[in-house]
């Protein structure tokens, strides 16, 4: 290492080795293991346990179609705010199910709008404080999970962030000892878990995986010198639009349901059921949500229907293997091409789309429907708002075929079709094209 280096150098370990002792000196020691709700250890292998009975967490990430989830063999939903959090907890309960309820924090990097502000601090904290001893006895309630994705660096600039985190989960170990404490972090990034590890008083590590569940194992193995504590995949689903092939002009390709619902099949064999300090985890997403666009973590639709992939998580969790109700839709083509064939239309121009149905069942029905395409990322975060669709472009539809006119505005679209069944179950792609003028 050159020379010049050695004095920053010193700063930074002089600093870091400044921030671990406050850290460390400010760790709260207690667990306990008469609560409702603790992890128990015995030779390394650590158990969760709820109302004094061994329990492994079966769970779905989102806050909706909660009788669904335990008709399927999952036992526990996490949410990620608190809003309605009291009617999503009693209807937790009336359907067996355990919650993990989301504090929602800012995240680090913000730490000169809140964490540096004694005053925005002081009202964060006294807001959760009230929040968790409103919600503490409720027999629904699982895990706290302070924030989500916070990015714990190990910083010494983060020094206030640290200290006003470890007071909220000080403040939830004294007012609430009944319930353990967890936050997220995104996958095994060695940095931050060796932060949690040194510079919180969590009680359970959660991560949240996508494609990185493949490699999990590995991962655990490189962190594994400092970190040997319980764990949770907080979540854990389909690749995500930031790994999927692209058109020309930047529109995520998104798989259909069929192809997604394998996934989730597939992706379950890498689970580490095995490992002695797993606790569960929580597929991503039991409901609809907009995320680039509003089916490509739905496993429901706005309405409830459900797709492929829920009756892939039955398979999942009960080890039955339960036949689809879902249609077989296997792809669309718009004037006889492809997602990655790069459509391109003129406004106005007329176009006719097909979808390829395996098994067409003469009771079934599809929803046709254009959408501009979703761009909307604010602060690094996608929109989570569904955006209106396009209206009188269809010029007719039906089960496998549609005829549409290219919106007059140039731009990136998306069409859109849901193929519902009888019983409620629906199938989904969707192919993006882009409208330019001469």
């Amino acid at each position: 290492m050159p020379l010049k280096f050695l004095p920053q150098l010193s700063v930074y370990l002089l600093a870091g080795i400044s921030f671990f002792i406050f850290a460390a000196c400010n760790k709260s020691q207690s667990k306990n293991l008469n609560a409702k709700v603790f992890v128990k250890e015995i030779n390394g292998r650590f158990e969760l346990y709820r109302n004094g009975k061994s329990f492994e967490i079966k769970g779905a990430a989102g806050h909706t179609n909660l009788a669904k989830l335990n008709a399927t063999g999952g036992n526990t939903i996490r949410t990620y705010d608190t809003l309605n959090l009291q009617s999503v907890l009693d209807e937790a309960a009336k359907n067996n199910l355990a919650v993990m309820v989301g504090l929602p924090l800012p995240e680090s990097r913000y730490s000169d709008y809140v964490y540096n502000n004694p005053a925005v601090a002081k009202k964060q904290f006294h807001e959760i404080k009230r929040l968790v001893n409103r919600y503490k006895n409720h027999p629904a309630l699982l895990i706290w999970c302070v924030g989500n994705e916070l990015d714990f660096s190990p910083n010494p600039k983060l020094f206030n962030f640290y200290s006003e985190f470890n007071k909220i989960v000080d403040m939830i170990h004294r007012d609430d000892p009944d319930h353990p404490v967890t936050t997220t972090m995104t996958n095994f990034y060695p940095k931050n878990l060796l932060s949690l590890s040194l510079f919180t008083d969590i009680d359970i590590l959660s991560t949240n995986l996508f494609i990185s569940l493949e490699g999990m194992n590995t991962e655990l193995e490189k962190v594994s010198w400092f970190w040997k504590g319980p764990f949770i995949i907080s979540e854990w689903g389909i690749d995500g639009p930031w790994y999927s092939a692209k058109t020309a002009w930047g529109a995520r390709i998104e798989e259909t349901s069929q192809k997604k619902a394998a996934r989730y099949l597939s992706m379950y064999r890498f689970m580490p059921l095995d490992n002695q300090r797993f606790l569960g985890s929580f597929v991503f997403y039991w409901g609809s949500k907009q995320e680039t666009t509003h089916t490509w973590f739905s496993m429901f639709d706005d309405k409830g229907h459900q797709s492929e992939a829920v009756g892939v998580m039955e398979q999942n969790w009960t080890g039955k293997n339960t036949q689809p109700q879902t249609p077989d839709l296997d792809y669309m083509l718009i004037n006889s091409k492809g997602a990655m064939e790069n459509i391109i239309l003129k406004p106005g121009e007329i176009a006719n789309a097909t979808l390829n149905i395996t098994s067409p069942d003469s009771t079934a029905f599809t929803v046709w429907e254009i959408f501009p395409e979703d761009w909307f990322v604010i602060d690094k975060k996608w929109n989570d708002k569904k955006l209106r669709s396009v209206k009188d472009a269809l010029l007719s539809s039906g089960y496998q075929q549609a005829k549409f006119k290219a919106p007059a505005k140039d731009g990136p679209y998306r069409l859109f079709a849901t193929v519902y069944n009888r019983s409620g179950g629906f199938s989904t792609c969707n192919t993006p094209f882009y409208v330019v003028s001469n």
